[in-house]
């Protein structure tokens, strides 16, 4: 298995200094950037799988880093760090996609905690896209559940001649392959 990659930004040095090590010590590949505009770049030209930001910074701040990174790569994990907290820039955040909101100071163990939280939570929605373009196939009808203008599972299940007519306007013919010839040709004598 990969490890994950983190991009961390901050304007404190210490503050990159110290995390990264607390993160690669936990297994994780870490790239920091000291500024919004850096972290801007590496987005461009990397994936990651978490962005970790300093919401107040100069020049481009966390909420702009943000953005980008959420316009580069919609399923990229976000947390906001902020010594400067409030209700607003808790909520904005959080609504451009943000997975957590974190205040300063705060303790080695709990952002660890918390970064797992949101792989944790990644892995689950790219669980659910996935089942979500799986065709679901009865297994001893082989009728299909339709789920098209309805939540997944509630759709309704289709005869697959059905199914395909409605998707591609297809026609079926009825037939019978040579091997299912060969097995029920008494069927036909």
């Amino acid at each position: 298995m990969r490890k994950k990659k983190i991009l961390l930004v901050d304007d404190e040095q210490s503050i990159l200094n110290s995390f990264r090590k607390d993160f690669e010590y936990e297994g994780y590949e870490v790239t920091t950037a000291a500024s919004g505009e850096e972290a801007i770049m590496k987005l461009q030209n990397n994936h990651f799988d978490l962005l970790v930001t300093d919401l107040s910074m100069p020049g481009v701040d966390g909420i702009g880093v943000l953005q980008e990174a959420k316009k580069q790569n919609p399923e990229i994990g976000a947390m906001i760090l902020t010594g400067f907290g409030d209700m607003n820039s808790a909520i904005g955040a959080l609504r451009l996609g943000a997975d957590d909101y974190l205040l300063k100071p705060y303790d080695a163990d709990e952002i660890l905690l918390r970064v797992k939280r949101c792989f944790a939570k990644q892995e689950v929605f790219q669980k659910v896209k996935l089942y979500e373009k799986i065709l679901p196939v009865c297994m001893y009808c082989n009728s299909i559940r339709d789920d098209t203008g309805t939540e997944p599972g509630e759709g309704k299940w289709l005869k697959m001649s059905e199914y395909l007519h409605r998707k591609s306007g297809v026609d079926l013919s009825h037939g019978i392959c040579p091997e299912c010839m060969a097995k029920h040709s008494d069927d036909y004598t």
